[in-house]
């Protein structure tokens, strides 16, 4: 197997798994299965990224989905069910992420005052300022990366991802 550096992602499997599954393919299942193993390491290696970003301040990109979504809010707050909701996952993982957030002191959370059994969360002026640091990390750190790219290779990039997702969804 190759040698890879530390922190470097794979783009595929090794040589002699590659050489095997070049036997068997077509030169155009071939494009395929390496765009494939492109855009999966790409990824990783985004997820990688943003990941560090939020590390440091917010914690993670669920707890930024969180704080942002309250953010944008300006103060109303939004209730836990409709954070499960957004954030297409289990109600517990979101108990979760709010109890971490309130012990942090950048969210409350309270019931609601027409329906008690409802948790509305609102950001506190720590998670305020928090959020409004950590998004104009991003927004720099943003612009770093898509300073190469022109404004039509950004469209066609954008284009081609969501044809690929959406040609991934059918086939399931």
């Amino acid at each position: 197997m190759g040698i890879r550096k530390p922190g470097e992602q794979p783009s595929g499997p090794p040589p002699e798994v590659m050489e095997k599954i070049r036997e068997r393919l077509s030169k155009r299942d071939m494009q395929g299965m390496t765009a494939l193993f492109t855009l999966r390491a790409t990824a990783q290696n985004v997820d990688n990224a943003v990941s560090e970003w939020m590390a440091g301040s917010v914690g993670s990109v669920a707890r930024y989905q969180i704080l942002m979504a309250l953010w944008a809010s300006k103060g109303k707050g939004i209730s836990h069910k409709d954070v499960v909701t957004a954030m297409g996952v289990a109600r517990a993982t979101v108990s979760g992420l709010m109890a971490a957030l309130e012990r942090d002191g950048l969210v409350e959370s309270r019931g609601d005052k027409v329906d008690r059994r409802k948790q509305v969360a609102r950001l506190t002026e720590k998670g305020e300022a928090v959020i409004k640091k950590q998004h104009a990390l991003n927004l720099a750190r943003f612009s770093a990366v898509f300073a190469s790219f022109s404004s039509e290779e950004l469209s066609s990039l954008t284009a081609l991802l969501e044809r690929f997702r959406e040609v991934f969804r059918q086939s399931r």
